[in-house]
């Protein structure tokens, strides 16, 4: 017969005959938990990027210091792709009444912004709306707070330069607003077409233009190809990283979850495929012996065996994706009132990937049994004990583990992720196996004691323990690895959580102040104080440019990349400190001395600038050069809304350069404002308002916590589902030998207390062994990964050790409890 037809034949009697169901609930289920979970994941990614879009006001930015020139736009009108324009630079405005106030100026063009919405109320306080435009000729958006420091009312008149305009509109939010220090000064936005009249922009302004693009994806792939080779040195494409750093970290551990989420599914779904994938090949031995008895070759049953497994992955991996399609509503329907925001429709990929996992899951995990499968001996027809042969454990092991290496790579995107996932679960399953078989060796010596002869289910228990060491050992490694993912989960998600928390919590800086002088630090420190506003950090803060490294002269031509030029091509903002700031994390290298003339460089910037540690950087500060050695690198925590610098120097240093002060306090929202008394005191100083950028920063991160908390849920509930499928794999020779137990005398209470001892025991180990795993594994991504804090939670050892005994007996018994009900021949009858 045709192996095609053979097999299709062979699938349908299985099915028929019930020996599909375990496999097939496992692949259903795996399938599913990997779909919903894609699904879920594929409209949250949508909605983040969406979200992260109207972050930049638009789907691309070009930002330059010099007018764009008219092709560019012409270029985006004929690819198809909307656009607006906008204009920033710092100036004064001027009230009837009050001093004049430093402002960020933005002329935007219509169609402003093409992401997202400007949200205005007519007055500090009042009601919000999204504006639906640009201002009206003749008026302009303003921030409240420069409302307040010009003490003028809303309408009031306001000078710009040359030009008169009213303030009609108080913005409360504006999306694309940047986290450069220009952008804390208070917003004023007018017309693009009514900026000319201010007389403003002359040929040696301070000014950024700005070309914002939106559009089909592959439209606006063609005109950043186009647009790249045409930048120069003045000109780049802005995105989160460059445009809005206070977020990036936030969106990318969030996609790293997501990632580790689907690669945690993807490892149950392997477990339980595995064990189901054995069991099945166990019950099929016979079979194959009649077949191979029948003169069908190895090679030919091999075949057909494989073309069986096909149409078992494709079926239960077509009902799985249709299932996980299902149940992604559910998850979408309960958490889109919480997160604030739409999801859009998911694509066809999550469908296609669940699909593919699962056919390689199937086919790598479920290969070594279904090889022996083939190579069951004629021979067993006349002698029952002979067993299966053929294929190497061995490498079944390594098929297995490529074809999990490469689900992990494919899900994770990141090497980084993929290989600590990869090589923890293959170092944990190799040291669980060891610890389990060492565990039996010590156990069983206990059947001979007193305590345990005393409890005939106990002794029930260690005996089946021990008699079936093997398959003891794998399903309780098993266990042990799918625990393992769900505790990783668990561990990271809270860690992730409260890192994301710690870095922006509701009591953030949400005021800078530039522009303190030396002599002012007291009397700065003591008007801050009387606003009930204490232990206030006031750091130096120096201009200097960077001109040489390791000797050699800086040229920004000589680099790559538009952000190190355009760095290089300005001064940066150096500090000087004796100790490391709190929260900032040094990850390599280490602290100056006081007297040293070292450096700590931000790890972001040492990349940009291709450094590395032990490299002599020179600095121009006020005419004098100032040579110093990198010696430790820093993580900053950008999204902290704290001071940050990229260049840290040794206090020795910078003794003598000319310096101001700068701080950053919070401003609580129904606190009296400091910020006039503090002006008026100090006429010098500068107060940026960060707090809208603060609100901007922790919506998104309550919209990411949201996300990671639901998905972690789902992906628990579904981890349970699989496990208690995994756990029932050996349900066939628990059967037999309650069957022969009965017969022989033992009570069903007896066999039903041993069963539970058995299975708590491995569930117990499993969860131990689980816990100390899910450690382990968690501080590496942690400290490697996902770059948080990782606190040891050692209670983890108990409760996942509690978990995995209360898992594995509850799934026992549900698996068995029909079982003991029957009588003892009608159960050796059925197996």
């Amino acid at each position: 017969m045709n192996p095609l037809s053979f097999s299709w034949r062979l699938t349908r009697r299985d099915w028929r005959a019930g020996e599909l169901r375990l496999l097939l609930a496992a692949l259903v289920v795996a399938v599913a938990s990997i779909a919903s979970v894609g699904f879920f994941v594929d409209r949250m990614r949508q909605a983040l990027s969406l979200e992260a879009r109207q972050l930049l006001g638009a789907d691309l930015v070009i930002g330059s210091d010099r007018a764009l020139p008219k092709e560019w736009i012409d270029e985006v009108g004929r690819l198809g792709l909307a656009s607006a324009l906008t204009v920033s630079f710092p100036s004064m405005v001027v009230g009837e009444q009050g001093p004049p106030q430093l402002a960020s100026v933005k002329a935007v063009s219509e169609g402003y912004p093409l992401r997202g919405a400007v949200r205005v109320a007519s007055a500090p306080g009042a009601p919000d709306e999204a504006a639906g435009g640009i201002p009206a000729p003749g008026t302009l958006w303003v921030d409240p707070q420069l409302l307040q420091a010009l003490g003028a009312p809303p309408g009031a008149a306001l000078e710009l330069g040359d030009a008169r305009f009213q303030a009609a509109q108080v913005i409360t939010l504006e999306p694309d607003r940047g986290a450069n220090f220009v952008n804390f000064a208070p917003r004023a936005i007018l017309r693009l077409d009514e900026l000319e009249a201010t007389g403003l922009v002359q040929p040696a302004s301070r000014v950024t233009w700005r070309l914002l693009v939106a559009g089909e994806p592959a439209a606006l792939s063609r005109f950043e190809a186009w647009v790249q080779p045409r930048l120069g040195r003045n000109a780049r494409v802005e995105t989160l990283e460059s445009g809005r750093p206070e977020l990036r970290n936030t969106l990318e551990r969030a996609e790293r979850f997501l990632a580790l989420v689907a690669l945690m599914s993807a490892l149950i779904a392997a477990v339980a495929i595995g064990l189901a994938s054995r069991r099945f090949a166990e019950r099929h031995l016979d079979g194959c012996a009649v077949m191979r008895a029948m003169g069908i070759r190895q090679s030919r049953l091999s075949a057909v065996l494989a073309l069986e497994l096909f149409w078992i992955g494709l079926a239960g991996g077509l009902v799985g994706a249709l299932l996980g399609w299902l149940v992604h509503f559910g998850l979408v329907s309960a958490i889109s009132p919480l997160i604030g925001m739409p999801l859009p429709m998911p694509g066809p990929w999550p469908a296609l990937q669940a699909l593919a996992a699962g056919l390689v899951l199937l086919l790598g995990c479920g290969a070594w049994p279904f090889l022996r499968l083939a190579g069951v001996p004629p021979l067993r027809v006349l002698r029952r004990d002979l067993g299966s042969a053929g294929a190497s454990p061995w490498v079944a092991l390594l098929l297995a583990l490529a074809a999990f290496a490469g689900l992990l790579l494919w899900f994770a995107g990141d090497r980084k992720l993929a290989a600590v996932a990869l090589g923890g679960f293959v170092v944990g399953g190799a040291v669980f196996s060891v610890l389990v078989w060492l565990a039996m060796r010590l156990i069983a010596p206990l059947r001979g004691t007193a305590l345990v002869r005393r409890r005939p289910a106990l002794r029930l228990a260690l005996a089946s323990w021990s008699r079936r060491q093997g398959a003891s050992v794998v399903q309780t490694v098993a266990l042990a690895v799918g625990l393992m993912a769900l505790m990783l989960l668990t561990v990271t998600r809270t860690d992730l959580i409260d890192s994301w928390r710690r870095a922006s919590p509701p009591d953030a800086p949400n005021r800078f102040v530039i522009n303190i002088q030396p002599d002012q630090r007291d009397a700065v420190i003591r008007s801050l104080a009387q606003a009930g506003i204490r232990d206030v950090e006031l750091l130096p803060m120096i201009r200097g440019r960077l001109v040489e490294i390791n000797g050699r002269p800086v040229r920004p031509e000589d680099f790559d990349g538009d952000r190190a030029q355009r760095m290089l091509d300005r001064e940066f903002n150096l500090s000087q400190s004796a100790q490391a700031p709190a929260h900032n994390r040094i990850v390599e290298g280490k602290w100056f001395a006081p007297e040293g003339l070292e450096v700590s460089v931000e790890s972001g910037i040492l990349a940009t600038l291709g450094l590395k540690l032990g490299d002599e950087l020179t600095f121009d500060i006020a005419g004098e050069k100032v040579a110093v050695r990198a010696t430790s690198v820093r993580k900053v925590q950008w999204d902290s809304m704290r001071v940050n610098f990229f260049m840290i120097l040794s206090p020795r240093a910078l003794r003598d350069a000319p310096q101001t002060l700068i701080t950053a306090f919070h401003q609580p929202v129904d606190a009296p404002r400091v910020e006039a008394a503090l002006v008026r005191e100090h006429p010098n100083l500068t107060i940026f308002d960060t707090g809208a950028l603060l609100n901007q920063v922790q919506k998104m991160l309550e919209q990411v916590v949201l996300a990671v908390q639901f998905l972690f849920l789902l992906t628990l509930a579904a981890g349970v589902v699989v496990l208690h499928t995994a756990l029932a794999s050996s349900r066939d020779e628990r059967v037999r030998e309650a069957g022969l137990m009965r017969a022989l005398g033992a009570s069903r209470a007896q066999l039903s207390q041993a069963q539970l001892w058995e299975l708590g025991l491995s569930g117990a180990l499993a969860g131990l062994l689980a816990s100390g795993g899910a450690i382990a594994i968690g501080w590496v991504l942690a400290q490697q990964v996902f770059q948080f804090e990782f606190a040891v939670r050692w209670s983890s050892l108990v409760w996942g050790t509690a978990a995995g005994a209360v898992l594995a007996m509850l799934a026992g018994w549900l698996s068995l409890r029909g079982v003991l009900r029957a009588p003892p021949l009608d159960t050796l009858r059925a197996s």
